[in-house]
């Protein structure tokens, strides 16, 4: 064996002392913001409509957030990105948890975290438009009160005729795994939230019900 190539349990150990696990392949991060506002004494949650002039999703209802940037925590994107695009002051904001993560089938994770943002700062606020088209609230009491529409859907994988079976020993062909999708709808006054901001929607009203 080649001595450059030789390597010993002293340099592996050297090597994964310090290291930080990562993830295998190529993921996207995000993180939202899924914000709470006491309206005449009754909690609501907050949704944006995206500006029309976006490239992605333009138009659809989401919860403030975006992408990671490189170096700061999940909490630290979903309250920035909050204050970008609602044009409020971070200190206008009270995390109360991190909610659930989601894990997708397009490499990408999605983080949130659940707050409350003050009534009277977000009176003042001035919505960055190039960004956000509008914003409006529903009263938490009428989610828990509403069942979304659920569509379930298979995520199968799609493998070209090319694929070397005969490398892997199946000349035949595999049984490649499949996945499972649940895309939930819900209806409020002509506006329609679904998707990931309806799982996040769904998933913390599901969390909120099984604590009554």
């Amino acid at each position: 064996m080649n001595k450059n190539h030789t390597i010993n349990l002293d340099k592996i150990e050297s090597i994964f002392n310090s290291r930080k696990p990562e993830v295998i392949g190529q993921y996207h991060y995000f993180s939202v913001l899924v914000p709470l506002v006491v309206i005449e004494e009754e909690l609501h949650i907050l949704y944006e409509v995206r500006s029309d002039t976006l490239k992605r999703q333009p138009g659809e209802i989401c919860f403030p957030g975006g992408r990671m940037e490189a170096g700061e925590t999940e909490e630290t994107c979903a309250l920035r990105e909050a204050t970008e695009e609602l044009g409020i002051p971070m200190s206008a904001i009270r995390v109360i948890a991190q909610l659930d993560s989601l894990y997708t089938y397009s490499n990408f994770t999605m983080y949130s975290f659940l707050g409350v943002i003050d009534r009277e700062e977000l009176k003042n606020a001035t919505i960055n438009t190039e960004e956000v088209k509008s914003i409006f609230t529903i009263p938490l009491s009428q989610l828990l009160e509403t069942s979304p529409f659920i569509y379930k859907m298979d995520i199968i994988p799609d493998v070209g005729d090319d694929f070397p079976y005969k490398l892997v020993n199946f000349s035949n062909g595999y049984n490649w795994r499949k996945g499972k999708s649940e895309v939930p709808i819900y209806h409020f006054d002509g506006k329609t939230i679904w998707g990931l901001t309806a799982r996040i929607t769904h998933n913390l009203v599901k969390i909120i019900q099984q604590k009554k």
